[in-house]
């Protein structure tokens, strides 16, 4: 409990897989200000969504290795691909298949044995739901906004969240405040960091409604699966 994984490098690299169109690379993470270890797309999605979160404080990726014995008393192991801290100190250790079924027999059992280690230490295990095809787009696209710079000039975001303190349409909304390629930018960065809510289970456009933070409920993108 006193181990802060999220500050850990990975205890083994992500495979490289042939054939595969997304390899390993790095995550920037708007919560940490530092980067993050991914193994694959779908992990990628996944460190999008926790990204968010703002219960969450702290990201890794594959920062433990957990051993245990199996009935036979033959030793097994397992990397988890995630780990997340959360605000209240406890921890998410998470693998993110890009399919329910991947993995098999195998990821079945690490599952039951890892589920069962952090339920010891009051922490939660989970095999991550895929994102559907268009939320996942909808969070990449607000992903590229979630840096610091995108804030904009002093007094926009406030503009910003005031004009769309009642729901309108994104463009409207934009064009409201100043000129849309300056504007748009805030606006995306503050659906990001949840300051601002929209529909993301629907594709992103010029005429999407835009609202205040928890309008309607609308933002069924923001946690994990």
């Amino acid at each position: 409990m006193t181990v802060a994984f999220e500050g850990l490098p990975p205890v083994s690299a992500f495979p490289m897989v042939p054939g595969r169109r997304w390899g390993p690379g790095l995550w920037w993470s708007a919560t940490t200000g530092r980067h993050v270890a991914a193994g694959s797309n779908a992990m990628r999605t996944q460190l999008m969504v926790l990204d968010r979160d703002p219960d969450v404080t702290g990201l890794a990726g594959r920062p433990v290795r957990l051993l245990w014995r199996d009935d036979r008393g033959r030793v097994r192991s397992w990397v988890p691909q995630l780990f997340a801290r959360y605000r209240d100190g406890t921890g998410l250790l998470a693998d993110c298949p890009g399919r329910l079924e991947a993995g098999g027999d195998r990821a079945v059992r690490a599952a039951e044995a890892v589920g069962e280690a952090c339920e010891e230490i009051g922490w939660t295990y989970r095999r991550l739901a895929p994102l559907g095809d268009v939320p996942a787009a909808n969070l990449k696209w607000l992903a590229g906004y979630r840096h610091p710079r995108n804030v904009g000039r002093p007094g926009l975001m406030p503009a910003v969240l005031e004009v769309f303190a009642r729901p309108r349409p994104l463009l409207e909304g934009a064009e409201a405040v100043g000129d849309p390629i300056e504007v748009l930018p805030v606006v995306f960065r503050a659906l990001w960091h949840g300051q601002l809510t929209a529909d993301l289970e629907a594709p992103l456009h010029e005429c999407v409604l835009v609202g205040p933070r928890g309008w309607n409920g609308l933002d069924k993108a923001g946690g994990a699966g």
